[in-house]
């Protein structure tokens, strides 16, 4: 396989409108499928916002008090908001693996793996979309979420993962479908994060990820 050039990565520190990302994620999706653009990673945070997957059930809309928007990902509804870090990879799979299944767990990794390098020990849990881990109370909590569109191979969407949002923004919705299971975040575990820690330990993170989307996805999650 030819080497593949060298990934955009864009760091945003101001609150970026949902919608004009979304705009943009489109325009790049179709650039790099067209060969005209990079690959990029891009991290950023957004004003509350509801967001609905393909799947979102209206009866899982319980308080619209924030701006709802079709996202054209997978999944259900989520929040997205301050203090909930984003990151929206555009990676083109069909220079790679041609594994979307292998892709979702190659980034459900590499958020747990980010996570462990702040003491936070988090796991994936079968039939249960998103990044889980031990809450302050002793049960499951999710504390990351994964959503992913493939188009021309090309993926858009990524992962989210709540370093120190308003969690009661959650409320507003059955985050992802399911409802027995909170919310829950680095702040209220304990482990006070900055954005630009974050940031940093993810991306230094980035190219265990990428070299993961050329092997075939284990059998067995573990």
């Amino acid at each position: 396989m030819d080497r593949l050039p060298p990934i955009e990565r864009r760091i945003d520190t101001e609150l970026v409108d949902y919608r004009a990302a979304l705009e943009e994620m489109t325009r790049r999706n179709e650039a790099i499928a067209a060969g005209e653009a990079r690959e990029l990673i891009w991290l950023l945070e957004h004003p509350p916002v509801y967001t609905a997957g393909t799947s979102a059930a209206a009866s899982e809309l319980l308080d619209p008090r924030f701006e709802v928007v079709a996202a054209g990902r997978g999944g259900r509804y989520t929040y997205h908001g301050p203090g909930q870090r984003v990151a929206y990879v555009l990676i083109d799979l069909g220079k790679r693996a041609r594994d979307v299944r292998g892709y979702v767990h190659a980034l459900e990794g590499w958020v747990i793996d980010t996570l462990a390098d702040f003491g936070v020990e988090a796991f994936r849990s079968e039939g249960r979309i998103g990044i889980w881990t031990q809450d302050i109370d002793g049960r499951e909590a999710k504390i990351g979420a994964i959503g992913v569109r493939v188009r021309r191979w090309v993926t858009m969407h990524g992962l989210s993962v709540n370093l120190a949002p308003d969690l009661s923004h959650f409320s507003g919705i059955v985050p992802c479908g399911i409802a027995e299971y909170g919310v829950t975040s680095l702040e209220r575990l304990g482990k006070p994060v900055t954005v630009a820690q974050w940031d940093a330990a993810l991306l230094a993170r980035a190219d265990a990820f990428l070299a993961r989307l050329d092997q075939p996805c284990p059998k067995e999650e573990t």
